[in-house]
């Protein structure tokens, strides 16, 4: 049985009044749900508050969850939702960086300089590419950092992202696309590679 029909047959019992089976959904997918949310809420006690509100949500949404998409896609969904609201409820905008760290580059393609021994070098290296990474996602518009966040990082396919983002999977192809495009152009001089090159 994958992981989808297990969170299916969880999501049944919650619905059907089961509160442990809705605590097991909340330990399986809380860190990964604070890890996203804390990529728009940079403080770590209100990543952790707008975390539980999310759940929260979710479980008062739960009885029309139909089972049409994954759980967890359905939940990263309010769990983004959650975050972008309480930000403009304090009357600020999402974040326009994303910080990365040298395990989370190994998404990335041409991230095995990102990998080497740990070198003097080579850990300048890293952290001179995670800072062009972080330069380049403070330039993106948020629904770019917000697509490549869930494909690099949350490791969510394109068709579960075009469902988080409510929009189609071309459209999340093109976000993607263009995302990578701006920190492959930045990484260029650094890596001394090619225009034909992307990395």
């Amino acid at each position: 049985m994958g992981d989808k029909e297990v969170d299916q047959q969880l999501v049944e019992r919650a619905q059907r009044g089961d509160k442990h089976a809705f605590e097991l959904l909340v330990v399986k997918y809380q860190r990964r749900l604070r890890r996203l949310v804390s990529r728009f809420v940079r403080d770590a006690a209100e990543a952790e508050d707008v975390t539980q509100e999310a759940f929260i949500k979710a479980y008062r949404a739960l009885p029309a969850f139909r089972g049409e998409s994954a759980f967890y896609t359905w939940l990263y969904r309010i769990g983004i939702n959650t975050a972008k609201n309480y930000l403009v409820s304090l009357g600020r905008r999402a974040p326009t960086t994303t910080q990365f760290d040298a395990e989370e580059s190994e998404g990335f393609e041409g991230a095995e300089i990102l990998q080497d021994v740990n070198t003097p070098e080579n850990e300048l290296m890293s952290k001179q590419v995670a800072g062009v990474v972080n330069a380049s996602l403070l330039q993106l518009p948020d629904d770019l950092r917000t697509a490549l966040t869930l494909r690099e990082i949350e490791g969510l396919s394109y068709e579960e992202i075009a469902e988080v983002m409510n929009c189609p999977i071309g459209t999340v192809r093109s976000r993607i696309f263009r995302a990578r495009e701006t920190i492959a152009t930045n990484l260029r001089p650094l890596l001394g590679t090619s225009i034909d090159k992307r990395w």
